[in-house]
């Protein structure tokens, strides 16, 4: 009291983050001395007795909290609750299945195939009954095609899961058989084709905004056109040199020459003063 009295009227501050760090880092080196000064002690086993009074004390620490439990407002159990419930239903099952230790497996018997076989069926019942009136709905293409695309996924995760097999010779008779099969096909793809398709043409309105779109691609186009040409233009694609292309190319330039400079009609007339002057010296 003589110490309250002493002390006069301060300024109160506010309760800032870094205050409540330090107030809790206090605490945990308070927890950490207080440990340090227990001694040490015997360890006594836990007998049943002790393990029964540590679950009477759980169930009143249970019952006293649940008193102290104020009036709560009920709120509707909605399908994302449903959700979260049956996640955690699958998350403890899960966790239970991996606590469990090693188990002695026993054969399957016949009578144990039978009640297997008989609850599946009474689970089946009781769910039917439980269902509810349903309103029927159209199958749509949408739904159509939905169902198609499933099977295809259900068909290609079958095929994954197959184990190797034998491969087994085409025989002709095999073959035989796949080209009529193929030419089956065919014809009836050619007679549905003709019955749905051929003759009927499809009708697309011409509005003002597929006008628009039409011209715009035309620009679009056209700009890209010249775009690309003025990228290329003035390069030229390299090509390797090889002994026979550099043959070639000597060969075309030699043709060149000779009939650019008139070396041919030269080699004639050397080649017929040749002739005459053989032609001389055998006569002289």
């Amino acid at each position: 009291v003589l110490y309250k009295e002493s002390v006069g009227t301060g300024t109160p501050t506010p309760i800032t983050p870094e205050m409540e760090r330090v107030k809790r880092n206090q605490e945990i080196c308070s927890s950490v001395l207080y440990k340090e000064n227990i001694g040490k002690a015997t360890p006594t086993p836990v007998t049943p007795e002790m393990e029964r009074v540590k679950r009477n004390q759980e169930i009143i620490s249970s019952v006293l909290y649940k008193e102290n439990v104020g009036k709560v407002t009920p709120t509707p159990v909605t399908p994302e609750m449903e959700r979260v419930k049956r996640n955690q239903e699958i998350i403890s099952s899960v966790l239970y299945k991996e606590n469990l230790g090693r188990a002695t497996p026993t054969p399957v018997t016949p009578e144990m195939e039978r009640v297997k076989r008989n609850q599946e069926h009474i689970s089946s019942v009781v769910y039917k009954e439980g269902l509810g009136k349903a309103t029927p709905t159209p199958v749509t293409p949408e739904m159509e095609r939905v169902k198609r695309n499933q099977e295809h996924i259900s068909s290609v995760l079958y095929k994954e899961h197959l184990a190797k097999g034998t491969p087994t010779p085409m025989t002709p008779e095999m073959e035989r058989a796949k080209r009529n099969q193929e030419n089956i096909s065919s014809v009836l793809y050619s007679d549905s084709f003709r019955k749905q398709v051929q003759g009927k043409a499809a009708y697309v309105l011409d509005t003002p905004e597929m006008r628009r779109v039409r011209e715009t691609q035309k620009h679009i186009s056209t700009v890209k056109y010249h775009e690309d040409f003025e990228k290329s233009k003035g390069s030229f694609t390299p090509v390797v040199t090889d002994p026979i292309t550099e043959r070639v190319k000597k060969n075309m330039q030699d043709f060149s020459d000779i009939s650019y400079r008139g070396i041919q009609r030269r080699v004639v007339e050397m080649e017929r003063k040749r002739v005459d002057q053989d032609q001389e010296n055998l006569t002289g």
